[in-house]
């Protein structure tokens, strides 16, 4: 059985699938906060657990909302105190006597699209995540490429180029601080809280994107130029994360990614921002929802 746990800063979720990641179980149990041990004896529980329903020593494999160093063995999870800057895998392998393995939530969501049944022949899949914040994921033949320290895939902290911030006008365009201590990640800017930031400082309103987008499909005329200029920002930001990657899809997650237009204006808008040899890749809605973190965890023992 592959186990896959999807570690979050208020809840712990523990899935059970087999080979062909069909999910037979699911427990939740908080999160906690503080004691690094009792952190560890949550998880051992939640996966020992298991092992007596279904008679067996599953594969556990972890989404994080960090990554663990590559180098150091460290897990880097700033919004979980408890385990951060923990040798987590070292640790859970010992407890449970068997391979951990560990993996950021958003490649573990980029992972479980890809071994989806219409998506596991392509070659290259790219998960973006349009929710809270941006980011992404990188799958090659089924594998999630993480990079030499354990951070790639961190598309969010790409930061604003000279052709974005001349959409959004050199002395008018806000600049926004993010998480990481820098200024200009596309983290604040292409997500679902910097679509709605967007559009409290440039059109001097402040609304939810729920109610933006209702607006749009009403014809609201502003509601719709805002719109028309952050699906101009997505291609120019996109565009050059494609043309570095040149993947064979890509899958959208997040609130975001439920705004169908999307899917309707990325495609013609892109090719103005790719090399003239480039092919706009398939871009489709994420299948897997809030399932997709475990799903994909789980799928960290998979290979093609």
């Amino acid at each position: 059985m592959l186990y896959g746990l999807d570690i979050g800063g208020t809840k712990i979720e523990l899935a059970v699938f087999n080979e062909k990641l069909e999910k037979l179980h699911s427990e939740r149990v908080d999160t906690p906060k503080e004691s690094y041990e009792e952190w560890l004896n949550t998880i051992v529980g939640l996966v020992h657990k298991a092992d007596e329903m279904f008679n067996c020593q599953g594969s556990v494999g972890l989404g994080i909302p960090g990554f663990v160093n590559h180098t150091t063995g460290l897990a880097e999870i700033a919004n979980i105190r408890a385990a951060d800057n923990k040798p987590i895998i070292k640790d859970l392998s010992a407890l449970l006597d068997r391979e951990v393995r560990a993996e950021n939530d958003a490649n573990c969501f980029a992972l479980s699209e890809a071994w989806d049944e219409d998506n596991k022949d392509y070659p290259s899949v790219l998960g973006l995540i349009l929710g809270t914040g941006f980011g992404g994921g990188l799958v090659f033949d089924g594998q999630i490429h993480s990079g030499q320290v354990g951070m790639a895939g961190e598309l969010g902290h790409i930061q604003l180029n000279y052709h974005a911030l001349q959409l959004l006008g050199w002395d008018k365009a806000p600049i926004y601080g993010c998480g990481c201590g820098n200024k200009a990640c596309l983290d604040t800017y292409l997500s679902g809280r910097g679509f709605e930031m967007l559009y409290r400082d440039l059109q001097g309103e402040a609304l939810s994107a729920k109610e933006v987008i209702q607006r749009f499909y009403a014809g609201d005329e502003t509601a719709v130029k805002f719109v028309d200029l952050f699906i101009e920002l997505c291609a120019i930001s996109i565009g050059n994360i494609i043309t570095i990657l040149d993947p064979h899809v890509v899958v959208l997650g997040g609130g975001l990614s439920n705004f169908d237009y999307l899917y309707e204006a990325l495609p013609k808008a892109l090719p103005a921002h790719l090399m003239r040899s480039a092919q706009v890749p398939l871009i489709k809605k994420a299948k897997y929802g809030d399932s997709g973190g475990v799903r994909g965890a789980a799928a960290l023992f998979l290979k093609k």
